[in-house]
């Protein structure tokens, strides 16, 4: 039995899960049982993904994870990223994602020189891909870095929009009794964004101290 696994990512709350959870029909289709479906919102550029590092600990031998792109996985520096595609390999699975060839079937039955060379072919359009992906990351946010400075001379710079939809689902967690760790998994952020978040939360809920309330020095 083929049994593959689905990673599926989108960087903002503004994004939607939507169009990549055809991705779990087309699996089954293709003969796979899906084992699980691993979904977050969260930057490619993350290495602290909770469902991504969920996923990689429950991989079996033999298994396969699925992505939509390669970019999906990773979009950081290319030694970061390859470590990250090794790290899937070590548990005995492979990578099937759209644009990226796999050669592995057919190396694993050469031998000699049709081997090595297979198998070179196959590790640089990983390299590639990934490299790819790390290279529109970085173009996305040079061309937003360029858009924030012509905003700001054109004076229509307004700043950063808050993701006030993640932001609620942190407050209602941690006031339902969630802890940090527990929050950050559920929302696909990190610890530490959690942390802020619910500390501009307490802060902002402290009642306003009136100048009569205060007793005289």
């Amino acid at each position: 039995m083929k049994v593959a696994r689905l990673y599926l990512r989108v960087s903002t709350e503004e994004q939607d899960l939507t169009r990549q959870a055809d991705i779990e029909n087309s699996t089954r289709a293709a003969g796979y049982y899906v084992a699980g479906v691993y979904r977050e919102k969260a930057s490619g550029a993350r290495i602290d993904r909770p469902e991504l590092l969920r996923m990689i600990a429950d991989l079996q031998p033999g298994e396969v994870v699925v992505a939509e792109k390669i970019d999906r996985l990773s979009r950081r520096p290319l030694a970061e990223a390859e470590q990250l595609v090794n790290s899937i390999r070590a548990k005995g699975a492979k990578l099937a994602v759209p644009g990226l060839v796999d050669l592995s079937e057919i190396a694993a039955a050469a031998d000699g020189v049709g081997k090595i060379v297979l198998e070179s072919v196959q590790a640089l359009l990983l390299k590639l891909a990934l490299q790819m992906a790390r290279d529109d990351y970085e173009t996305r946010r040079e061309r937003q870095r360029q858009g924030v400075q012509l905003a700001k001379a054109a004076g229509k710079y307004v700043g950063r929009v808050p993701e006030t939809a993640t932001h609620q689902r942190i407050v209602a967690l941690r006031d339902a009794g969630q802890t940090i760790r527990r929050t950050a998994e559920l929302t696909g952020c990190s610890e530490s964004q959690v942390k802020r978040i619910w500390a501009i939360h307490l802060a902002n809920s402290q009642p306003a101290v009136d100048a009569a309330d205060v007793p005289p020095s």
